[in-house]
């Protein structure tokens, strides 16, 4: 007997945990609605940008596109979370799920109706951006909710699981069926695939946010400078977000990828493309061999080994001129990065008090979205002064520097206990 279950444990022990989908509906809905409408965005992200090329021919009218989608993130993804720390996040995780359909479903319409324009396009974009930014602090905040704080490594593994699923599958479906049955198509499906994450919001219970007692007399009026002062007085809670833009800002490699496929590679655009999906390629199978995260109690030092993996990974991607080396460095960059997350995401759902968790996910959907952001223009500054291989060499061990720095002035960081969290 002890013979034939072990071989069960170990794979337990290896592939990611799905305990979290087994023991609550409630996640289990949600998990799977977020996974089909993350593809079915990655659809419509890439027939946006193929249309735009299509009506104006430009690739600046292209790169804008990041622009309009950027500016809703940075902008109100402080107040986003107030609002998720003031509101029934079910409600708010509903309203903005529906906005994002029925923008889904105005691309499609407008699409039927032959009408081109780029702008109603930027316009769909920027709204889209808005109703993530309202989306994501409710529906991270929801999760520590739903399950116990044991299980949360392995749901944030699962949750990484579908992004990277989202933003692989989503463009290849995307590319697919606009190649055969054109934009209308790509809109359509999205806007269908939509519908899951409705029925999963639909379903799940009230959230109000957990006021403590002496929170009761504040209810209604949750503040963004309340949740900047409890970041700032919560030095494990600032080191999650220290440690990501370490390897977002000093080690980001991304804009200089069409560069280094020409330049040492010898390719083309497909070589640009390999580059760009390595990192992700190994995001998911961080992802789906994570079953043995939930073991780890060290959260805090965890972090930091896997930023300075990213680093390290990044550095040594700068060194080489081979292209299967290079992509298998960036896969190990990105499994790093995937691992990181996990751990972060962790800290920040049960470290922080339920009344915080929206305005601290906010705090993360600005350094998410900034900080990579800020990373394609240091090492396009970088590499403009020096070279390619300085910016993305220089940078990844710039990024264990100070990562390690970082590990060093804050020593309680490295200590962190996922039995005992201590923000």
């Amino acid at each position: 007997m002890t013979e034939t279950a072990e071989p069960r444990v170990s794979r337990t022990r290896i592939l990611a945990d799905l305990t979290p989908l087994r023991t609550s509906p409630d996640y289990r809905r949600l998990w799977f609605g977020n996974t089909v409408s993350w593809i079915g965005q990655g659809m419509t992200a890439l027939a946006v940008s193929l249309q735009v090329y299509d009506i104006t021919g430009s690739a600046f009218s292209v790169g804008l596109i990041g622009l309009c989608s950027l500016v809703p993130l940075v902008l109100l993804g402080l107040y986003s979370g107030a609002v998720a720390d003031t509101v029934d996040r079910r409600k708010l995780g509903l309203f903005s799920a529906g906005g994002s359909f029925l923008l889904s479903v105005v691309l499609a319409a407008v699409t039927f109706a032959g009408v081109e324009h780029v702008g109603l396009l930027y316009a769909v974009v920027a709204l889209q951006a808005v109703c993530f930014a309202l989306n994501s602090p409710a529906r991270s905040s929801m999760i520590a909710r739903l399950l116990p704080a044991g299980q949360l490594p392995a749901a944030n593994a699962l949750n990484a699981m579908t992004s990277t699923t989202g933003g692989l599958a989503g463009p290849m479906a995307g590319g697919i069926i606009v190649g055969w049955w054109g934009y209308r198509a790509a809109y359509t499906v999205d806007a269908v695939t939509f519908t899951a994450s409705l029925y999963a919001m639909w379903r799940l219970p009230s959230m109000l946010p957990d006021r403590g007692e002496g929170e009761q007399r504040k209810a209604g009026r949750a503040s963004v400078l309340d949740g900047l002062r409890f970041l700032g007085t919560r030095p494990n809670l600032r080191m999650t977000f220290f440690s990501d833009l370490s390897a977002m800002v000093l080690a980001q490699p991304r804009a200089l990828f069409p560069v280094v496929a020409v330049v040492w590679f010898g390719g083309d655009a497909k070589t640009t493309g390999l580059l760009v999906a390595a990192p992700a390629f190994g995001a998911l199978l961080g992802s789906v061999f994570s079953g043995w995260l939930s073991r780890i109690r060290r959260h805090g030092l965890a972090v930091l080994i896997s930023v300075a993996c990213w680093g390290a990974a990044i550095a040594v991607f700068g060194l080489t001129r081979q292209l299967w080396p290079g992509l298998v460095l960036l896969a190990l960059a990105g499994c790093a990065d995937s691992i990181s997350m996990v751990f972060r995401n962790t800290m920040l759902q049960t470290a922080v008090p339920d009344e915080m968790r929206g305005r601290l996910q906010g705090v993360f959907i600005v350094v998410v979205a900034g900080g990579p952001r800020l990373g394609d223009l240091m090492a396009g500054s970088v590499a403009d002064l020096t070279s390619p291989a300085v910016a993305v060499t220089g940078g990844g061990l710039a990024c264990v520097l100070v990562v390690c720095l970082l590990g060093l002035r804050w020593r309680g960081f490295a200590r962190y206990d996922a039995l005992d969290p201590r923000p």
